[in-house]
């Protein structure tokens, strides 16, 4: 990558779906779910084969920042950028983009997410440099994941007709976005082919993208050169919290892709990808025993278990299952969680009610 390539990080959400481990002060893309390193620290060490710790940008909030400079702490503390509160991924997108065009107008971008695991790294190299290749060109690069099975967690990409031009990796057209399908539209997806799954991973100028927020999203436009000229400034944070807190809340999908020109999508196979999204998901990253079964953080007995996940947060702590099939157990300490696998995705649905009723130490 040249000096103009940057990786920014999104690294400011909350992990509702992985409560009762995942909590407001320690959010999923800060533990270890998957082995020593942390989620954060995974995404960062994929990157720097890529790109020099300084053209490193991370989009969070105060409270977790600290967190992941003692995580990473080749990262500078001003490539920390601190969002003041909760505006959605186009506000955050916008951001980085104003502060890169400040500091280098000929800037290409990725964003990545903080909280995915992927397996075949290389693959993965291999495609930001194809798609960097393409933003360069003035498109907005989607990575795709094609799917791998008729999912209903994920957001799809319908491919239109292939890019023409020399390219180092299929890339098509996007012809439409499609929401969170029901499953028998996802099954209709997968038998027509020509869908990826949204793995929320772009790749583009910082000037192309905030062209188009300029023509889509006109306040957040204004606001960002507000921020962007206060920016390195003595008012830089005054500034910025006065024009965050007036933001509307909205996804970069919304706000800007799906009425975006020049939208291109690189869908990828074999990549190894998951957005660790949901208790789940981690039968897909993590090995299974001959059974089924997959044991983190604790001494698993399983008598009679099948395909049962069991998550505790203390190696020396027994946990036993008899008679368990196709089932999820996390032991969080003071929250013990128990629900069938197919069931993992209702975890959200816990955290809402106990916000509603108020009962903030579980959270």
């Amino acid at each position: 990558m040249d000096e103009h390539s940057y990786a920014v990080i999104m690294a400011g959400g909350g992990g509702t779906r992985l409560w009762p481990v995942s909590r407001k002060n320690q959010p999923k893309q800060l533990l270890p779910l998957l082995g020593k390193e942390t989620l954060f620290q995974s995404t960062v060490n994929r990157l720097v084969e890529l790109f020099p710790s300084q053209r490193i940008l991370v989009v969070t909030v105060e409270d977790q920042m600290h967190q992941m400079q003692n995580q990473v702490p080749d990262i500078p503390v001003e490539n920390y950028l601190i969002e003041t509160s909760p505006r959605g991924t186009a506000s955050a997108v916008g951001l980085a983009a104003a502060v890169l065009k400040k500091r280098d107008p000929d800037a290409v971008m990725a964003v990545l997410p903080s909280d995915h695991f992927i397996r075949n790294q290389d693959l993965f190299h291999y495609l930001l440099r194809a798609a960097f290749d393409i933003a360069r060109r003035n498109y907005l690069v989607m990575l795709g994941i094609t799917p791998l099975s008729a999912s209903t967690a994920y957001g799809y990409i319908q491919q239109g007709e292939p890019l023409k031009g020399e390219f180092n990796y299929p890339v098509y057209r996007v012809k439409g976005f499609k929401e969170k399908p029901n499953e028998k539209t996802a099954h209709e997806f997968l038998r027509s082919g020509g869908y990826s799954w949204n793995s929320g991973m772009f790749v583009w100028q910082v000037g192309t993208i905030l062209s188009e927020i300029e023509k889509q999203m006109p306040a957040l436009s204004s606001a960002l050169v507000e921020i962007s000229s206060a920016w390195g400034t003595p008012k830089q944070n005054e500034v910025l919290r006065a024009h965050w807190r007036t933001l509307k809340s909205e996804t970069i999908d919304y706000g800007i892709m799906e009425r975006a020109e020049n939208v291109a999508v690189l869908p990828a196979s074999g990549l190894g990808w998951n957005d660790v999204g949901s208790w789940d998901t981690l039968f897909d990253v993590l090995f299974p025993d001959m059974t089924g079964n997959v044991a983190v953080n604790a001494q698993h007995l399983a008598l009679e278990t099948n395909n049962t996940l069991v998550y505790g947060t203390d190696n020396e702590r027994l946990i036993v299952t008899i008679g368990l099939d196709d089932t999820v157990v996390v032991d969080a300490g003071d929250v013990l969680l128990i629900c069938k696998s197919d069931q993992a995705q209702k975890v959200r649905d816990v955290v809402e009610h106990l916000k509603k009723h108020r009962q903030e130490k579980y959270l």
